[in-house]
């Protein structure tokens, strides 16, 4: 965990990087004295690291995706609110110039899970999209996906109740999706993601989570978001898939104050991730999408706009 005068520090050197990347995009970043992770934010390292892919990205037997809500970089990163957080950003690789896609929350999803925002620029919630996607293509390479929904009232449930929005679940737009039910009955409440993380055999290689409007800092402090991640991710990080495979959590925000540019705090901890690591890479949600399809050689979906892959995060 950070010193307070490390929290501010830390915080400026996102700040700097976000800018610096908006005026020359390039390689590279530093490397923090990396903490050594001990308790909830340890990550036991896996037995056999992962081999590399074509691209250059480690290849992952799972992948873990948390998505965070509305506060920007210099929001959470410094925070004193959040030390659980911060731990994890000491622990893992930190994207120091990453940035959302746009506003408002929908667009952002959908860019995370489709490579596009399909000219979708609100929260509407009936506009479904009859488009390729993350999960047709997970299927199609004969791996598996689920996507955990907090505060969801049951498998594949269309509409909000109580502290559970649609508009943070993107895989219910897609049709492919939600008009088959075999499929759609991956889109589970998050109370599912106990049994499921028992073995590595049950966990799906791409596991999603969406936390409920208060646990995402949607509607809650930054302080509720921070408690519910230490309670939450120790579990995800001493599973079978995490101790015994090669995995990778990737933790974001999905958008920010637009007076930052739209920078929001983008973390990686596993195997092969440069611990202690901040990048001044300009990153994005596309780049985000990107790292996973080539962590597992599937083809880009097409309106990614040519973003790469988060590589300088791991270790070659």
């Amino acid at each position: 965990m950070f010193s307070s005068r490390a929290f501010s520090a830390l915080a400026g050197i996102g700040s700097l990087l976000v800018l610096t990347a908006c005026a020359a995009p390039r390689s590279g970043g530093v490397t923090r004295a990396s903490p050594s992770p001990s308790g909830p934010a340890a990550a036991a390292p896996s037995p056999t690291p992962p081999t590399t892919s074509a691209a250059g990205t480690p290849v992952y037997d799972h992948v873990f995706v948390i998505v965070m809500e509305n506060h920007s970089f210099s929001q959470i990163i410094g925070n004193s609110a959040a030390p659980y957080i911060n731990s994890l950003a000491g622990a893992g690789a930190l994207g120091g110039a990453y940035a959302a896609i746009g506003y408002p929350s929908l667009p952002n999803y959908l860019a995370l899970t489709g490579g596009s925002t399909f000219g979708i620029s609100s929260d509407c919630t009936n506009c479904w999209i009859a488009a390729p996607n993350l999960a047709d293509s997970i299927d199609g390479s004969g791996r598996t996906w689920k996507a955990y929904m907090d505060g969801m009232p049951s498998p594949c449930f269309i509409g909000s109740a109580g502290s559970y929005t649609q508009k943070h679940d993107p895989f219910v737009y897609y049709n492919s999706i939600r008009l088959n039910a075999d499929r759609c009955a991956q889109v589970v409440p998050y109370t599912s993601l106990a049994a499921d993380l028992a073995s590595a055999a049950t966990t799906p290689n791409l596991a999603w989570i969406t936390p409920d409007g208060c646990h995402d800092m949607h509607d809650c402090t930054v302080a509720a978001g921070d408690a519910w991640l230490a309670a939450q991710v120790p579990a995800l990080l001493a599973s079978p898939a995490f101790t015994t495979r090669r995995s990778l959590l990737l933790l974001v925000w999905d958008e920010g104050d637009p007076a930052s540019g739209n920078q929001v705090p983008m973390i990686a901890v596993g195997s092969r991730v440069r611990a202690g690591y901040i990048s001044s890479t300009r990153y994005d949600h596309y780049s985000l999408l990107r790292t996973i399809e080539d962590s597992w050689a599937l083809a880009p979906l097409a309106r990614e706009g040519g973003s790469g892959p988060m590589s300088d995060l791991f270790v070659r």
